[in-house]
C-alpha cells in the first residue's frame, strides 16, 4: 500500500503502512537536523524547526505517520527489516527499566545490548510462544553476528 495524503489542522499529512516488510525504526530528519523518532504505537512526537513548521512522527513500529510540507520536506530515515543487518542492529531498540524493573525506561539499541540480555529476551519470547516474532529472530542474528565477529558485551 502507498502513501494515503489527507489534511489535519491545516497541515498536510501522510500515513504510510507497508504489509510486505517490517519497521525497525521510524524516524525523519528535519531540515534543521533534528531527528525525531516514534519508539511505540501511538507515540506521536513533534517538533517546531527552526523554518517554524511543526515536523511530527507517530506510529511506532507498526505504522509510519507524518505530516508533509512540500516547501521544506523531511527526510525520511525509517530503517527496515530488510535493510542490512549491520543498519538494523544500530537501530533496533529495546526498552528496558534496568535489571530490577525499577530504572527509568530507556532504549538502547540491539547491537549494545549485553549478551546475556539477548538471550533473556529469547527465553522470554520463546516461553510465550513468540519465538518466530521478527524480533526474536533478529535477537539469534544478533547473537550470531556477534560469534562471527568476536564480539561479546557483558553487563
Amino acid at each position: 500500500m502507498g502513501p494515503f495524503f489527507f489534511f489535519l489542522r491545516n497541515r498536510y499529512c501522510y500515513s504510510m503502512e507497508n504489509k510486505d516488510r517490517q519497521i525497525i525504526l521510524n524516524q525523519i530528519r528535519t531540515p534543521d537536523g533534528t531527528v525525531i523518532r516514534s519508539m511505540h504505537r501511538h507515540d506521536y512526537v513533534t517538533h517546531l524547526d527552526k523554518n517554524g513548521k511543526t515536523y511530527m512522527v507517530d506510529g511506532g513500529a507498526d505504522y509510519l505517520r507524518r505530516n508533509y510540507h512540500p516547501d521544506a520536506p523531511h527526510e525520511e530515515l525509517t530503517v527496515y527489516s530488510d535493510d542490512p543487518f549491520e543498519l538494523v542492529r544500530e537501530n533496533l531498540m529495546r526498552g528496558g527499566r534496568g535489571k530490577d524493573g525499577t530504572g527509568p525506561l530507556t532504549w538502547v539499541p540491539l547491537c549494545k545490548m549485553s549478551n546475556e540480555w539477548v538471550k533473556a529476551c529469547i527465553e522470554y519470547n520463546d516461553l510465550r510462544g513468540m519465538g518466530s516474532a521478527p524480533a526474536t529472530e533478529f535477537y539469534r542474528k544478533e547473537l550470531e553476528y556477534r560469534a562471527q565477529h568476536g564480539i561479546h558485551i557483558n553487563d
